[in-house]
């Protein structure tokens, strides 16, 4: 493609050189850079890019976009575009470069806290189940179509998710449901991406040890829906005090959901169990095989999204009753031995919270004989390392709180040792509370002491890690896998 053409959604402060040549790819990491790139210089919190335009130049880099002009050499060998902001730059370049294939789907955006991949991966398999071809961007996995390709971020880099929707479209695709994290709209990542729609979940603490406050996190949520065209629109949950903040600005028609309060989409649950829900939804009942109240804001998203979408509402609701949990959120495997297990990727207080909460009301709404015994819930959870620590010890209180037997253990520990993130999980909890809750920092054996003590009834909840088949510890990534422990000694 001629640099003058992969330029034109972009505004340079300053072009040095010709912008008539062509260009054979583009590339932000250095070591990839091969003969007649575009080298896009990121300033990262590790790495500053900029640092790399000689070797990239001396590799064969015909043009370089960077932010900074101290780097900008006296005796030109490639053409230089000064921009403000290379991040925006690279996802604007990365969408001409593989010819803006979000403006060749109907695009929807989920965001927030907790329920993204649910909602995303639900409206995926919805859509598909109706017989459009669609894809999906997910924590779990992205698919294009019925392609499944690993996902290494939630949101992936500009060049890998323009290369993804390039390949959704010219796979046929009318549609693709996307998960956007704060992260990539802060870094820019969605630059140039053309929304048709855009959902909000919630908002929590989460990711303070990246945005240093919760305005700040709130803030770049929102920016989702200040970029939104009028002929778009957004899905906000009426039910957290940030729903209509993120909407305030949009140009695009606002509709809300609520379990609470009057809302465009609203739902109430009937009857309830591990099993699913029977759920009077838009004024009809339906039973769906999903558990808790935080599901069911996750379904008035998704049927409110499926609406503006333009599919019929009987049959939206037909389809959500055959819809199964997303792996790792809420995910129940059942013991040979009379108890329950709950693994769930629940890893902000206010996640843990909705999913004890859930298991509280399911329990406590079971009748008991006279004498026997009441189940119990086992809490096995623990936190990640290199993140939020302040979230550390509110998580251990909730947990302890709303369970009957606490077990602290490892996540994923990362560069951290294990021992000191128990010690921020423990100090929430009080010096009795602590007498009473098992500290086990190896999570396999958290996870097998916790199916050993359970009796039938019971039910455990693996909180955590959910879908994650893996633990990071220094560096290294190690197979792990919840699920798998738990069928060991179910």
């Amino acid at each position: 493609m001629i640099l003058n053409e992969l330029l034109s959604l972009i505004q340079p402060i300053k072009i040095i050189g010709s912008t008539d040549i062509d260009i054979t790819g583009i590339q932000f990491d250095s070591r990839k850079v091969v003969e007649g790139n575009l080298f896009v210089a990121q300033v990262g919190t590790a790495v500053d890019g900029h640092e790399y335009i000689h070797s990239c130049i001396e590799k064969g880099a015909k043009a370089v976009v960077l932010s900074k002009t101290e780097y900008i050499a006296s005796a030109p060998k490639a053409t230089y575009i000064l921009v403000e902001n290379t991040d925006k730059a690279l996802g604007l370049i990365a969408s001409k470069w593989f010819g803006e294939p979000s403006k060749r789907l109907t695009l929807v955006g989920v965001t927030g806290t907790n329920g993204k991949t649910t909602i995303a991966t639900l409206l995926y398999k919805l859509t598909r189940a109706m017989g459009h071809k669609a894809g999906l961007l997910s924590t779990v996995v992205n698919y294009v179509d019925e392609e499944a390709v690993p996902a290494t971020h939630t949101t992936p880099d500009a060049i890998e998710l323009n290369c993804l929707l390039r390949r959704m479209a010219d796979a046929g695709c009318s549609y693709a449901f996307m998960e956007v994290s704060s992260h990539s709209i802060a870094q820019e990542r969605i630059a140039g991406l053309d929304f048709d729609g855009a959902l909000f979940t919630n908002l929590t603490r989460d990711h303070i040890d990246y945005h240093k406050t919760f305005d700040n996190y709130r803030d770049t949520k929102k920016r989702l829906f200040d970029g939104l065209k009028k002929s778009a629109f957004a899905v906000t949950n009426k039910d957290d005090k940030n729903g209509l903040v993120m909407t305030q600005n949009t140009k695009a028609a606002v509709y809300t959901y609520s379990v609470r309060s009057m809302a465009d989409y609203r739902a109430q649950i009937l009857e309830e169990g591990f099993e699913g829900m029977l759920l009077q939804l838009d004024g009809q009942e339906v039973f769906v095989p999903l558990v808790g109240r935080f599901n069911v804001s996750n379904l008035l998203c998704i049927y409110g999204a499926a609406v503006n979408l333009g599919f019929e509402k009987m049959e939206i609701l037909r389809v959500l009753s055959t819809l199964k949990p997303v792996n790792g959120r809420f995910e129940t495997i059942h013991s040979s031995k009379g108890w329950t297990a709950i693994v769930d990727y629940a890893h902000t207080p206010d996640a843990v919270d909705n999913v004890i909460q859930t298991i509280r009301e399911i329990l406590d709404s079971k009748p008991t004989k006279d004498g026997d015994r009441k189940p119990i819930l086992i809490t096995v959870i623990g936190c990640g390392g290199n993140r939020d620590k302040g979230k550390r010890p509110m998580m251990a209180q909730i947990a302890k709180h709303g369970s009957e037997q606490l077990i602290l253990t490892s996540d994923n520990p990362r560069d951290e040792e294990p021992a000191d993130i128990l010690r921020d999980m423990a100090a929430g909890l009080t010096a009795e509370e602590l007498r009473t809750t098992l500290i086990i920092e190896e999570r396999a054996s958290a996870i097998q002491t916790a199916c050993t003590l359970a009796q039938k009834g019971d039910v455990i909840l693996v909180a955590g890690k959910g879908h994650e088949d893996y633990q990071i510890i220094k560096g290294v990534k190690h197979h792990f896998d919840d699920h798998e422990i738990v069928r060991k000694f179910s």
